[in-house]
């Protein structure tokens, strides 16, 4: 995907919790880059499907509410924004309700199609870090750096309990385990891209490594290959 003044385009794939997004957003702060949350676009649609009572295990109503939704990224201050039907959900879709059910909606080979069109168009002119579980393996499969950031169970239900608390939710740490390994289970074993470690893809655990660790290891790819 490279060209002449181009730069480079990197995927980060991984399960929940691994610490893509947090990893991913600090990488493009670093390199001048775009960052992507395509798990962000996802949690939209979950958002509001869950807001309609739409039956999430109808693949041809989300689908459908899919084509009739209208999902953009905008940024302010380096920060990205989920604009979702003109309205500003960036907070609203990491509620725990959202994160419960974001797989199941994910799943849906037409709400992925949908998805999928608009990350390419996003990542089209190059300088973009872009995460999600697919992105190496099939929305960017020529993607100029691949990662794929995993961590232990326990631990990954270690940070996203942190996280949900310090947004104010009360969380049971044992119930959130089991809701990884339950989505673990649903975004790996879907039809359509599963989740997957695409084969050039450098595998990176980081359940014992510190962030600022993880960052430069992912920056040291970017440059070696871009």
């Amino acid at each position: 995907m490279q060209g002449k003044n181009r730069r480079g385009v990197v995927a980060i794939d991984g399960p929940a919790g691994a610490g893509k997004s947090t990893v991913a957003r600090q990488v493009s702060r670093d390199l001048g880059y775009i960052y992507i949350d395509t798990g962000a676009m996802y949690r939209a649609l979950t958002l509001k499907a869950l807001r309609l009572g739409t039956d999430l295990y109808d693949h041809g109503a989300l689908t459908e509410l899919a084509h009739h939704t209208n999902i953009k990224i905008s940024y302010y201050d380096h920060t990205q924004m989920i604009i979702m039907d003109g309205e500003d959900v960036s907070t609203e879709i990491r509620s725990p309700e959202v994160s419960r059910n974001v797989s199941l909606v994910a799943l849906v080979p037409g709400v992925r199609l949908e998805m999928v069109k608009l990350q390419r168009e996003l990542a089209r002119e190059g300088g973009v870090v872009m995460d999600g579980r697919d992105i190496g393996s099939y929305v960017l499969p020529d993607a100029d750096c691949k990662i794929f950031l995993t961590a232990s169970t326990a631990e990954r239900a270690r940070r996203r309990a942190r996280d949900l608390e310090a947004a104010g939710y009360t969380i049971n740490l044992a119930e959130l385990e089991q809701e990884i390994i339950r989505r673990d289970e649903i975004d790996s074993t879907r039809e359509m891209a599963p989740l997957i470690k695409a084969d050039n893809a450098i595998l990176i655990d980081t359940s014992d490594m510190g962030f600022e660790e993880v960052v430069n290891e992912i920056k040291k790819c970017i440059l070696q290959s871009t």
